[in-house]
């Protein structure tokens, strides 16, 4: 059985959006997923994901978090996105070499 792509790579909303100082311990992209979100884009914790906003795309490391509610991301220093706007996370194709190279 084929799993439409929709089903695995649905918009989600971002919920907060955290932007970090340089004097922060933890700063970088990340992207925070439920379990079942991340599950159906087959992403783990510490992988990298695509995400996609509404003016620019950015490599962020996943983070699944059981706080997080299904449809919604939190999402850590990436830019051009902004709450309550709607994004797409995509896993990397790192098999492909393209190119654009390994991320395209």
């Amino acid at each position: 059985m084929l799993v439409s792509s929709d089903t695995r790579n649905r918009p989600l909303r971002v919920a907060q959006f955290i932007g970090t100082r340089a004097s922060d311990t933890e700063r970088g992209p990340q992207v925070r997923l439920s379990p079942e979100d991340a599950h159906a884009r087959l992403l783990g914790t510490g992988e990298l994901a695509w995400v996609y906003g509404p003016r620019r795309q950015e490599l962020a490391t996943v983070a699944v978090d059981d706080t997080v509610k299904r449809g919604d991301v939190v999402l850590r220093d990436v830019g051009g996105v902004s709450a309550s706007e709607i994004v797409r996370v995509v896993k990397p194709d790192l098999d492909s070499h393209t190119r654009r190279g390994n991320f395209a």
